[in-house]
């Protein structure tokens, strides 16, 4: 009752941030699931069109959309992989005006095995997605059409 009582408390705006992200949370893990990855990367650039007239770059709004894929994360059954949050908040940040760089790296492990991270930067710093060892993390080149996502 007390989460029901918070949510509702939001303003409509905030309310709509966090209704749409859950669903594009869903959204883009069952696409992670279901199709190739070059189709998903074609599908995401399409929806992650400009749909809030940009604006200089405040930093509530962009902690807004971390917060929303964060609690948005928090009650997905089984989970949330990295990626799956980092291709929600590269879209999310894309249709807000932003400008983020989604960020695949591969790492080493100890017994040998690799270990591969996402994560999201704008204007230099991790939005989201950060690791106490992220420069362990090689990052891979950018996909090809990143700059369209």
């Amino acid at each position: 009752m007390k989460r029901l009582r918070k949510f509702l408390n939001l303003t409509h705006s905030d309310r709509h941030l966090l209704i749409s992200t859950f669903i594009l949370l869903t959204l883009v893990r069952l696409g992670l699931w279901l199709l190739p990855f070059k189709r998903l990367w074609q599908i995401l650039s399409a929806i992650s069109q400009v749909r809030v007239k940009p604006q200089p770059v405040d930093r509530t709004d962009l902690d807004k959309i971390v917060k929303a894929v964060d609690l948005s994360s928090r009650y997905m059954p089984g989970g949330v992989k990295c990626l799956a949050r980092a291709f929600t908040t590269q879209v999310l940040m894309k249709r807000y005006g932003y400008s983020p760089e989604l960020r695949i790296g591969v790492a080493k492990k100890e017994g040998g095995e690799l270990e591969a991270h996402a994560w999201v930067e704008s204007q230099g710093k991790v939005v989201i997605g950060y690791l106490r060892d992220l420069s362990s993390f090689t990052p891979l080149p950018p996909v090809e059409g990143a700059e369209r996502l």
